[in-house]
């Protein structure tokens, strides 16, 4: 019940989940709650008990609407249960009757009560009669659940525990606070509740999965609110606190924990339960944010001077209490930064909580002046210091985003105010340079802890995106000092081979900061590190190129140059690149091409580089119409495709075959369909090869890979088709003057690409399509004999492969008909070249698809089939084309009407 069948569309699918939903699913509903009270005493078989409540509860979940919910989902949003199921709904005797099961059973089946539970507490709001039968339904869920905390049932099972505090928070995600205060029972519930979650805080190992749900429920019962019309208490502002403050003191009681070894997971090491935790907590903390915050303040304080004193101390603090230091001190970092993120969020932007906002983040600016001195720089191999940081990273982060983005350059005046008088750091450029200084620190401190490097470079970049905060890093000692010093010398993370791949992000945002100012001077400077290692590379004699250390520098100053020509984002920068790069470097480019194509290392971010190079995004490939720079970077290009593609196709396959051949040949043959920045037919009018070569290795690679692993691979597949729509569409006749062996290869590939559920590989696949049968049509079909050479060979093809168009159409009409397409109109396109080539063919295929249907359909499919033609032409001007489209929708319409 309820699984889709990925054989039949969507659209069928929701007919017939509609159609079992209004017709069948309240009977066996009905079944299933009548079973559930048959079987209510002890003495009944548990498995019949088990199958009714698991029938119960496959009801409520049923997807409704027919939108194939995921059912491995836990969000499970409101149920949109039919109006016909009002009357049982609305009798409590049917959400006591799960209750009781929760009472009188044990797991799974006191699991599943709650399961149902959940769903029931889900409901549509407009299910119920009128606001006073809503009310009841709520009263008996606070009820129930108040019952179940008054008692302590089964929440010592796991299970039972996890669903209960699902519950818990549908009953807000579903109900609004001033529908609960309403509840007469909501002192007690709120009450209760409020007790549960400090219980479960203080025996956070045993509940950490189920936590997020409670912080959840606050959270949203704190910002309701500022909403809430009616002045009934909510009692929050006592038990709001409490619950923060033991929340904190629970992520210090699991510090104390890992350093004990009672735990083996570090809740600090899980990022996903971290962030969902976070999240909730700035509107826990907000809502009575003085009081948080001196609560944050005190516990901060005297472990930051504590922390401050071991820095000064020798010999250092043991290593186990500097670690218990560092995670608490990891922990109040997070949290501060979790709460000054919320400001974006908060509804309550006064003066008072900006200020307060200044005192928090104040003690993490005064952390990081101690955290890289004295005794602590010997720290950064330790994980509990690497933590630490990299919640330092996250609070610049969050920081940045609300106090120093471009949008809030105006409107912090007294959070630097407070800065300034207990710090010093009186506007956004002094806390930039803070924030620059530590990241400066990282990259030096840190050669091998990649997750540290990583955000860090990731915080740099989100900064020199920004405009303003990009032109303000700009005026920094800092940043010029990187800018003029970026070798392994300055930053040994560059000389560490894990952390290789962290180089591209560097090089960008130093690229982006180069770019930024309109100065050429500055360019040639800060390129001279990279320049220094080309040219030794340059100078490395032919039996030292194939050491170690000639790798590592070719797989690292790839990296680099990637990054930099990432940022090139108009023809002047790129202009800057290409004559800093050509003529003098691309000599080495094809050098470590020929002598390191066995080794993908090596390969794919050289390759890459140039894939990025030759991309022409803004049109910064754009050359002048006087400038030859175009045709000399195509010939440059097509040298290194040439060497590459022969290369690897001498090669023998290993097992990893993609890693070693496929990942390079993508990237390959993207780099030849990518560009636009030369006309290339002034290669065949000077009988330059730069073209031909290119196409040639191009074709010759595609059909050295088998079709299956063509397929297997989605970016190869990707690359593939495009190189073949390109070629369909710009050389066709290079396509049309193959062996007919390998043209038929090529168009069964692309039969095969059509069928892709890809959607942007089965369009490229219908436009090559399109592009040869409109040839076929416009050349062979004409009425005239076949002039051409390149006709006359499609004609050859045709007839020596006569199934080859009729199997194309066949599959289109196949998607388009039986198939849920999201791309029909590119689809239609090589329908209609196909149809006006053979009309004959049509009629068969039409024959052949009515035969497949029922008897009783097919004369009304036929007439649908009919409509197909009318009003279009034996032409492929577009007007004629968008006509057959329009009768193709209607066709599609009409025929899958049932």
């Amino acid at each position: 019940m309820n699984q889709a069948n990925g054989g039949l569309p969507l659209m069928h699918h929701r007919k017939i989940a509609c159609s079992f939903r209004d017709l069948a699913l309240f009977q066996i509903f009905q079944i299933s709650l009548t079973s559930l009270r048959q079987l209510k005493g002890e003495g009944t078989d548990i498995r019949l008990k088990e199958q009714a409540i698991n029938l119960a509860l496959k009801c409520l979940s049923y997807d409704f609407v027919g939108t194939t919910l995921d059912e491995s989902s836990e969000d499970i949003g409101t149920i949109q249960i039919p109006s016909a199921w009002r009357p049982v709904l609305e009798d409590t005797s049917t959400i006591q009757l799960f209750f009781d099961y929760y009472a009188t059973t044990k797991p799974p089946l006191s699991k599943e009560a709650l399961e149902c539970l959940i769903r029931l507490a889900s409901v549509r709001r407009s299910l119920f009669s009128g606001d006073a039968e809503r009310t009841a339904f709520l009263t008996h869920l606070m009820n129930g659940t108040t019952e179940i905390l008054q008692r302590a049932q089964g929440l010592g099972d796991h299970e039972n525990y996890h669903e209960y505090c699902r519950l818990l928070d549908r009953l807000k995600i579903n109900y609004q606070l001033s529908e609960l205060v309403s509840v007469e029972s909501y002192g007690d519930w709120i009450r209760l509740v409020a007790e549960f979650t400090i219980q479960s805080l203080q025996s956070w190992q045993w509940a950490s999965n189920s936590v997020y749900y409670l912080l959840g429920l606050w959270s949203r019962l704190v910002s309701s609110v500022p909403f809430l019309k009616i002045n009934s208490p909510t009692f929050l502002d006592g038990y709001v606190p409490q619950i923060t403050e033991a929340y904190i003191s629970s992520r210090f009681d699991a510090v104390q924990a890992v350093a004990q070894g009672t735990i083996t997971e570090d809740p600090l090491e899980n990022e996903e339960l971290l962030h969902d935790q976070l999240d909730n907590l700035p509107y826990l903390c907000r809502f009575q944010y003085e009081k948080t915050s001196m609560f944050i303040i005190k516990l901060m304080e005297p472990i930051l001077q504590s922390y401050t004193e071991a820095a000064k101390m020798t010999p250092s603090m043991s290593n186990d209490e500097l670690s218990v230091m560092e995670g608490r001190l990891t922990w109040l970092v997070h949290i501060i930064g979790a709460i000054i993120k919320g400001r974006q969020s908060s509804s309550a932007g006064a003066e008072s909580q900006e200020i307060i906002d200044g005192e928090l983040a104040a003690r993490v600016f005064q952390l990081i002046q101690v955290t890289d001195t004295g005794s602590h720089i010997q720290r950064y191999g330790e994980r509990a210091k690497q933590r630490l940081d990299l919640a330092i990273l996250c609070f610049f982060q969050n920081f940045q985003n609300v106090y120093v983005g471009d949008q809030a350059m105006h409107s912090s005046k007294q959070l630097y105010l407070r800065l300034s008088e207990l710090l010093g750091l009186q506007d956004h450029l002094v806390v930039l340079n803070v924030i620059v200084g530590k990241i400066a620190t990282n990259l030096k401190c840190y050669t091998q802890a990649s997750d540290v490097i990583e955000q860090t470079l990731n915080l740099f970049q989100e900064l020199a995106a920004g405009y303003m905060s990009g032109r303000l890093l700009l005026k920094l000692e800092a940043v010029k000092f990187i800018l003029g010093h970026h070798t392994r010398e300055y930053f040994p993370f560059l000389d560490d081979f894990s952390c290789s791949q962290n180089r591209t992000t560097f090089y960008f945002t130093l690229g982006r900061m180069l770019f930024m100012e309109d100065s050429p001077v500055k360019f040639k400077p800060a390129m001279e590190p990279i320049q220094q290692v080309l040219v030794t590379l340059e100078a490395t004699p032919d039996s030292s190129f194939r050491t170690d250390a000639v790798k590592f520098t070719l797989i690292g100053v790839m990296r680099d140059l990637r990054g930099i020509a990432m940022a090139t984002n108009s023809r002047r920068t790129h202009g800057l690149l290409f004559d800093w790069l050509y003529p003098a470097h691309m000599p080495l480019l094809l050098r470590a091409l020929n002598h390191w194509t066995d080794t993908p290392e090596v390969t794919t971010p050289l390759l890459k580089f140039m894939a990025e190079f030759v991309f022409n995004k803004s049109q910064r490939l754009t050359f002048d119409s006087s400038s030859p720079n175009g045709i000399l970077l195509f010939r440059e290009v097509s040298k290194l495709i040439v060497a590459y593609g022969t290369g690897i196709m001498a090669l023998p396959t290993p097992s990893d075959a993609y890693a070693f051949k496929y990942k390079g040949i993508w990237i390959m043959l993207t780099i030849l369909t990518r560009g636009n920045y030369v006309n290339f037919g002034v290669f065949e009018l000077y009988g330059d090869r730069a073209l031909a070569d290119a196409l040639d290795i191009g074709l010759k690679i595609s059909l050295w890979m088998p079709l299956e692993d063509i397929l297997g691979y989605r970016k190869v597949a990707r690359a593939y088709f495009a190189l073949l729509e390109v070629l369909c569409h710009n050389h066709t006749t290079v396509i049309v003057m193959l062996e007919t062996s390998t043209f038929a290869r090529i168009v069964g590939s692309l039969e095969g690409g059509l069928k892709c559920l890809d959607v942007s590989i089965s369009t490229q696949c219908a436009s090559a399509v399109d592009n040869l049968a409109a040839f076929y049509f416009n050349n062979v079909t004409s009425g005239e004999s076949p002039s051409s050479p390149a006709a006359v060979q499609m004609a050859r093809h045709i007839s020596e492969c006569p199934t080859l168009f009729p199997e194309i159409l066949k599959s289109l009409f196949e998607i388009v008909l039986f198939e849920d397409c999201a791309n029909q109109w590119s689809l239609s396109r090589p329908m209609l070249s196909l149809i006006l080539i053979n009309e004959q063919i049509f009629n068969d295929l039409k024959a052949q698809i009515l035969a497949s249907q029922p008897p009783d359909q097919q004369q009304r499919l036929a007439g649908c089939f009919d409509k197909l033609m009318n009003d279009v032409t034996r032409t492929l001007e577009p007007k004629n084309r968008d006509k057959f489209t329009q009768n193709l929708t209607l066709f599609r319409h009409d025929f899958r009407a049932k």
